[in-house]
C-alpha cells in the first residue's frame, strides 16, 4: 500500500508537528498527533475550523485507543464491533480525558473510527496510534474527493500530501453517539 519512503516520511512529519493528507473512505483527509497541541492548532487553522467544533480520530483497531473502550459497557462493546473495522464514526465518553480538549472541542466524547479504509489503518499503524482525521477542505467548501482535486485547489498546505485512492464511498461516514445510540449524521 504505502512505500516504505512513504511510510517513513509520514511518521517523521507527524513526530515533527507536522499536518499529513491522505486518502479515507469517501473524501481526502486531514491528519495530525492528537496529542501534540501545535499540530492540532495549525491543522484547525489550514481548514479555517472552529476549535469548539472537535474532531474526529482514526485508528487501525480499538487497541489504539484502549483507554476509551475500559468503562464501556457489553452491549456498547457489542455495537462497535458490529461496525468496525468500518465507516462509522462514534462519539466515545471519555471520563479520564485521555483525549486532549482542543481534540474534543465543547464535547466530553470523542468522535473515533476504525477505519477499513487499507491507507489509514497502515498509516495509524506506522504511527502507532490512532490520528486526527477530518476532511481536507476549509469548513464550509465542499471536500475533495481525489489527489488531484486537493493538489490543484492548492489553498490547503499540508506538509505531506500521501497517494491513493479513497473507497469512493458517496456520503462521509455515519456519525453515532455510543451513549444515547443517536444518530448525529446519516452516513
Amino acid at each position: 500500500m504505502l512505500s516504505l519512503r512513504h511510510r517513513l516520511r509520514a511518521v517523521h512529519t507527524l513526530a515533527t508537528g507536522g499536518v499529513i493528507a491522505y486518502p479515507t473512505e469517501a473524501v481526502w483527509g486531514l491528519g495530525c498527533d492528537p496529542f501534540n497541541a501545535a499540530a492540532v492548532a495549525r491543522l484547525l487553522a489550514l481548514k479555517q475550523r472552529p476549535a469548539h467544533k472537535g474532531l474526529i480520530l482514526v485508528a487501525a483497531d480499538q487497541d489504539q485507543i484502549a483507554p476509551l473502550l475500559e468503562g464501556l459497557t457489553n452491549l456498547q462493546r457489542e455495537q462497535l464491533n458490529r461496525t468496525w473495522p468500518g465507516p462509522v464514526t462514534w462519539l466515545i465518553p471519555d471520563p479520564h480525558n485521555w483525549i486532549p480538549a482542543n481534540v474534543k472541542g465543547d464535547s466530553t466524547s470523542v468522535a473515533v473510527r476504525v477505519s477499513a479504509h487499507p491507507l489509514v489503518r497502515e498509516l495509524c499503524r506506522a504511527w502507532g496510534g490512532p490520528l486526527v482525521s477530518t476532511s481536507a477542505n476549509r469548513t464550509g467548501q465542499d471536500p475533495f474527493r481525489s489527489e488531484w482535486a486537493l493538489r490543484r485547489h492548492g489553498l490547503l498546505r499540508p506538509d505531506l500530501i500521501l497517494p491513493g485512492r479513497t473507497q469512493q464511498l458517496n456520503k462521509p461516514t455515519e456519525i453515532r453517539d455510543l451513549s444515547t445510540g443517536r444518530i448525529i449524521r446519516a452516513g
